[in-house]
């Protein structure tokens, strides 16, 4: 048990080394930095480089890895983005650094090449000295390992609560606008802290490449699993972060160590040890009556109060009128999708039904983000219940498959309220969060099964006989998408979707004018599980086969990042956003050589890092540009102010006027609740 035991505190002390830069990085600057895992793959290929490639030593190339490269980085992005988000909204935080995440491996990529790396060294010289400890052998890495967490702690203890830097960094979380008049210039101690937390990066990076290898997609769920230590820490203890992070490498090595006869059994169970870690803590502060809203001792209105004009998010200070679509550009812009299959050959009109069955998805983000207000991470895995269950009873129960696609998102929507009832008490943050461990709990236990793998193929579903061929699937799938678009647009106008609206903005408002918050947002949870259903379901029609891969947690944030950064509140946007994602990759496939493969991927996720300068998306504020140049040339002005994701009311910042905001659109649905 002994040899187990010490094996998997190498894994918890790489979850305690991930979680400590996590948790440092959220009490000094308000920001969960969703791309950690993206930054330690980069420094950890950068070291590769370094030390396999180039032939360097270890010592040296490991302090211009993680001392040299590791700050920069964080440095470099703090300025680009970073310093732009503290005062933004939680969606915004989320889908910029997720941009982040995205964007990086393929730049790695594209940097350091493709070339498959089987074996990955670490901090400790090859071949790796083995010591015996009570007869059991460790190795020199393990030794590493243990030596970074404890200096990490007992360094990172003293420097925050005996040190003059410590106390300025404490100071930060509570109001940094106050730090500022203490004369503590708050960007400096930002500037360091991010610099401190892309250099542990780095090191968690350099040293789980022994035991993950080198491939961005291991590292990225490493550093998801750290959320769970982050999430028992309540996003503010070190000591518990740590704690939590070493005791869940050692219920996993335990698990082995008592499942050893039952391998299957023991490979379900280890990866779901952090998702089983954050139900348990996240139901003890829900019983104890603890907060779990991220935004307790984070700055505040105070903040907003004082801190110079300049310094807010973008948009907070604006008096132009919001970013709206016009009924006109959304129809003129359907209309052109719908002439591009008649004018194209097959292999585009393919691309563009698979666009449009993404978009019927992204509609489900539409729904449950930008009119519910609630950010879900999950929704690829309401995709693949309906794909997937469709494909099922369509193959092997005999179903006319658009029955099959029906019922597949009817199958979505009891898990999607389940969430939205249980999440509705958690900051938007711990929503984010748990919906993010829901999802890759799905990947791991359920979409891995062999009646859904098939041996890594998929289940092959048929085209409906009535729309065999690829251009009249694509018509098949714009009329989906027409109906479901009208549908959102009618509940947008209606008397639920000004009480959802007000529940959105402001929960004491919606409350106090007589409003279920919990009614509204589990209505909308289950619309959207069932849309994303439908679209999970259409788009394995368009690929020919539901492969549970197709679906992944991972890729669902892709998608976030693709549809955020054009507009998460616009039919339309939807409707752009599933286009870009094929055609862009079609385009990349057919005209660009293969080294360029990469520039996709970059590029959404540099769309993705653009919701910091505009929170309404790309699209939208183009639009908002275009109609208003129209009416002041029409000698018309626009309304003053919609209720927009990150829009002033009145000329002050979005974030003071919650109650002001909900009390007027609860007191518009009460008034036609009346009518």
């Amino acid at each position: 048990m002994l040899q187990y035991v010490i094996a998997g505190l190498v894994l918890g002390g790489i979850y305690a080394i991930a979680a400590s830069g996590l948790v440092v990085t959220f009490r000094s600057t308000g920001i969960l930095n969703f791309a950690f895992g993206a930054i330690a793959y980069a420094l950890a290929r950068f070291y590769y480089y370094l030390n396999s490639q180039e032939h360097w030593a270890i010592l040296p190339a490991a302090v211009v890895s993680i001392l040299v490269a590791g700050p920069a980085i964080g440095i470099g992005l703090y300025f680009a983005l970073f310093r732009r988000l503290r005062l933004a909204r939680p969606l915004i935080k989320v889908v910029a650094t997720i941009g982040v995440s995205v964007g990086i491996p393929p730049l790695t990529t594209l940097i350091f090449g493709n070339k498959t790396i089987l074996a990955a060294p670490g901090l400790a010289p090859q071949p790796v000295r083995v010591f015996r400890f009570l007869g059991v052998p460790v190795t020199m890495d393990q030794i590493i390992v243990y030596s970074c967490v404890a200096l990490i702690v007992v360094v990172g203890a003293l420097v925050l609560h005996y040190t003059e830097i410590g106390l300025r960094v404490r100071a930060m979380v509570d109001s940094p606008a106050m730090t500022s008049l203490s004369g503590t210039n708050p960007e400096t101690v930002s500037l360091g802290v991010w610099a401190v937390s892309t250099a542990l990066a780095g090191l968690a990076g350099i040293l789980a490449a022994p035991t993950i290898g080198l491939d961005p997609g291991p590292f990225t769920l490493l550093m998801v699993a750290a959320f769970a230590a982050v999430i028992a820490a309540r996003l503010r203890s070190l000591a518990v972060a740590v704690a939590v992070g070493l005791s869940m490498g050692i219920a996993g090595a335990l698990v082995q160590y008592f499942f050893t006869n039952s391998t299957s059994l023991s490979a379900d169970v280890v990866p779901a040890i952090p998702f089983i870690v954050t139900a348990i803590f996240l139901l003890y502060y829900m019983v104890r009556g603890t907060g779990v809203d991220e935004s307790e001792g984070v700055g505040g209105a105070l903040d907003r109060a004082i801190m110079p004009q300049g310094d807010l998010p973008a948009d907070a200070t604006s008096d132009r009128p919001p970013a709206v679509f016009g009924w006109q550009i959304s129809v003129l812009g359907f209309a052109l999708v719908c002439i591009l299959p008649l004018i194209l050959t097959a292999f585009w009109v393919g691309l563009i039904g698979e666009g449009i069955s993404l978009g019927i998805i992204f509609l489900s983000f539409t729904l449950v983000t930008g009119e519910g207000g609630m950010i879900w991470l999950c929704q690829s895995t309401f995709a693949g219940i309906g794909a997937l269950t469709a494909a099922q009873l369509a193959v092997n129960h005999g179903w006319p498959v658009m029955a099959g696609v029906l019922v597949g998102g009817l199958v979505a929507v009891p898990f999607g309220v389940l969430i939205g009832a249980l999440t509705i008490r958690l900051g938007n943050l711990y929503v984010a969060l748990v919906t993010l461990t829901v999802g890759l709990l799905f990947d791991d236990l359920v979409f891995s099964q062999q009646i859904f793998v098939n041996f890594g193929i998929g289940v092959n579903v048929n085209l409906p006989s009535f729309a065999s061929s690829t251009k009249a699937f694509t018509y098949l799938t714009l009329g989906v998408f027409a109906v479901i678009s009208l549908l959102i647009v009618n509940l947008r106008r209606s008397t639920t979707g000004l009480a959802l609206n007000a529940a959105r903005w402001s929960t004491p408002g919606s409350k106090t004018m007589g409003i279920s918050v919990l009614q509204m947002k589990v209505l909308v949870a289950g619309i959207a599980a069932f849309v994303a259903g439908v679209g999970g379901a259409m788009f394995a029609l368009s690929l020919g086969s539901a492969l549970p891969t197709n679906y992944s947690t991972l890729g669902g944030l892709v998608w976030l990042a693709i549809l955020v950064s054009l507009g998460i509140r616009s039919n339309m946007a939807a409707l752009m956003a599933g286009l870009s994602a094929t055609l862009l990759a079609g385009i990349a496939l057919v005209y660009l050589p293969s080294a360029f493969g990469q520039v996709t991927p970059i590029l959404f996720g540099l769309g993705a890092i653009q919701v910091a300068k505009f929170p309404n998306g790309v699209m939208t504020e183009n639009a908002r540009q275009v109609l208003w140049v129209w009416d002041k040339l029409r000698n018309r002005s626009r309304p003053t102010w919609t209720p927009e994701i990150d829009q002033p009311v009145d000329g002050f910042p979005a974030g003071e006027q919650d109650l002001l905001v909900g009390a007027k659109a609860a007191k518009t649905a009460v008034a036609g609740d009346r009518s």
